[in-house]
């Protein structure tokens, strides 16, 4: 079926109902969710046929109950027909509490896996794809639009195809009755394809408008939440509700714009079912009195009930159709969340092994986060096994671009990075990264007790492990004076120090061979960078080191020190060879050195 849809310069555009991608993600639900499910489906689908054909037989009765009012006049017979008539409708009863509970089961089970699909997806997508996609954005598809599926598939689905069996079944008995009164009655069935066919193309560009707006409410939302603190001390709180108010304000627009278009359909469907009641009046009114015709008043007493039967169902399932436009977008956003394919994966016959106390070397490689801005071209380094090295230069050089390359984050684009004479893209993944203890600046704290934040990398860690690690990270007093008080989002409650301890913490419970310590002291005052660089040297004592690090002070002792600048090693030695060189390097510390007095 298409549409045509008349746009503002005359010009006429044909769109399909269902365009190629809606059908593929139509299957592809079908494939994966429901197919499955198909014994229990015929099920719902039989009780809907017994609905159906209970609404067929009541018409009979209710015909049968009129001659007998009005001709016979048995009493006994017109207490057989309401008994009849009581029967039909408590079995429809008894379905209607049915079809709804196993029906909203099932599509919260498909939808359940859905999400668990989703969920099990995004985990082993690139980082890539997180660096693109805000958090919002990615909720707003796994929780809102997966829960809108699933009321439509477990409720709005049903009830449709429960509307179009009763308007078939009904149909099919007042065919049966009268073909020329229901030839009269269907004139309305084309200006209800015309209508749906009109407004559903503008539903879909106004729906895909109304999910990019909330999407980018709640992002905005979010990124106010989380700088609630620079907001208030920026004295910004009438331009953050500004920001707020005005993608809010678009998305009330474009809602009413939705509602707009699908308001259409039903006045329309209502105009063209008043002429249909009033042709069939007409016309089953002069059947019945001309003897030309076997119909009495009886029959089209049941008739005109029977087009209410079929009348009611068909604007339900008109709206159903708007309805059906809004959420196969949803049903393609969701999608394309798992149509997008991590390009970082294991590679055939991966190794599970590597030697962990080798050298670690970048050799030739070429790397870009745009292909406009070349970060490195044919950069060499050279970790030591067992040796601390430190990376330092200027903001935007590359140093923690190093660390991500080493745990396969990114790909190189071009030479190689090696863990001892093994290339790291023929080692497992999992493997890779299991040998990496990670303390970063930015350190992810959970809204829950420093004991369970410290044992999230080792859930099972002894408690003796725990508090070992924590005495070892100088973390452990925090632990009793705290219990089990959460921390508050993203550990409010904490110092930065203290978040930085937790990190230590986790790496030595994780006990990996490998250090990465990305400006794990950058943000600190004095007095809490001894209690933490006493906590690290403990923490690589004997492990292969690497140090990212913006304040100098914190790698005067290391093995060897690599000076990036725009992506390119300008100089390598000691703390000591640097100084006496006096380049860059130099000129940093005595920069820094100078600040710190």
């Amino acid at each position: 079926m298409k549409l045509r849809i008349f746009r503002k310069s005359g010009a006429v555009e044909s769109t399909p109902f269902f365009s190629d991608q809606d059908r593929k993600n139509l299957w592809w639900f079908w494939q994966n969710y429901l197919k499955k499910r198909m014994v229990w489906l015929f099920l719902v689908l039989g009780l809907i046929l017994l609905q159906g054909i209970v609404y067929q037989q009541f018409l009979r009765l209710t015909e049968n109950g009129l001659r007998v009012i009005f001709d016979q006049g048995a009493v006994g017979d017109l207490v057989q027909v309401c008994a009849v008539v009581f029967g039909l409708f408590f079995v429809r009863g008894i379905t209607s509490y049915v079809i709804p509970r196993t029906s909203t089961w099932l599509a919260s089970g498909a939808v359940m896996e859905l999400r668990r699909d989703l969920i099990k997806h995004l985990l082993v997508l690139d980082l890539a794809y997180f660096e693109r996609s805000s958090p919002s954005e990615i909720i707003l598809r796994v929780v809102t639009q997966a829960q809108d599926l699933s009321t439509f598939v477990g409720q709005t689905t049903i009830n449709a195809v429960r509307d179009a069996v009763t308007v078939i079944i009904v149909s099919g008995y007042l065919i049966y009755k009268s073909p020329q009164l229901f030839l009269t009655a269907i004139v309305i069935a084309p200006i209800i394809l015309l209508v749906l066919r009109y407004v559903s193309n503008s539903i879909k560009a106004v729906q895909r408008s109304a999910q990019n707006a909330l999407g980018e409410y709640m992002n905005t939302l979010e990124e106010t939440v989380n700088g609630m603190r620079t907001v208030k001390i920026s004295n910004q709180e009438r331009f953050e509700e500004a920001r707020l108010s005005k993608t809010n304000t678009e998305i009330r627009d474009l809602q009413v714009r939705l509602q707009s278009a699908q308001a259409i359909v039903l006045p329309a469907i209502d105009f063209a079912s008043a002429f249909a009641y009033a042709l069939v009046i007409g016309l089953g009114g002069y059947m019945a009195i001309s003897p030309n015709y076997d119909l009495d008043g009886a029959a089209i007493i049941t008739f005109m009930l029977g087009m209410v039967m079929v009348f009611d169902p068909m604007r339900s399932l008109s709206k159903f159709f708007t309805t059906l436009q809004t959420r196969l977008i949803q049903l393609e956003s969701v999608h394309e969340v798992l149509r997008n394919k991590p390009t970082i994966v294991d590679a055939p016959g991966a190794s599970g092994d590597l030697d962990a106390a080798a050298d670690i070397t970048l050799q030739n490689v070429t790397f870009s986060y745009s292909p406009d801005t070349p970060l490195f071209k044919e950069l060499d380094l050279t970790f030591e096994g067992g040796q601390r090295t430190a990376i330092v230069g200027a903001t935007g050089s590359g140093k923690t671009t190093v660390l991500s390359l080493l745990g396969r984050l990114y790909e190189v684009e071009g030479g190689k990075v090696c863990i001892g004479e093994t290339n790291i893209r023929d080692i497992r993944i999992s493997t890779l990264r299991q040998a990496f203890s990670v303390v970063a600046q930015d350190i992810v704290i959970f809204n829950a007790p420093i004991w369970d934040n410290i044992k999230y990398v080792r859930p099972e860690a002894t408690d003796e492990e725990i508090w070992a690690a924590a005495e070892a990270a100088e973390i452990a007093d925090l632990i009793r004076s705290r219990g089990n008080t959460p921390l508050g989002p993203k550990g409010a409650q904490l110092s930065g120090g203290q978040k930085q301890r937790i990190a230590i913490a986790r790496a030595f419970l994780r006990s990996a061979p490998i250090l990465l310590l990305d400006e794990a002291t950058s943000a600190l005052d004095q007095r809490t960078e001894e209690k933490v660089k006493r906590a690290l040297h403990r923490l690589s004592a004997g492990k292969t080191t690497i140090i990212v690090a913006h304040r100098l002070s914190a790698i005067v002792d290391v093995d060897k020190i690599y000076v990036l600048d725009h992506g390119r090693v300008v100089e390598t030695g000691t703390h000591d060879e640097l100084l006496e060189l006096g380049g860059l390097y130099a000129g940093m510390y005595t920069t820094q050195k100078g600040e710190y007095r």
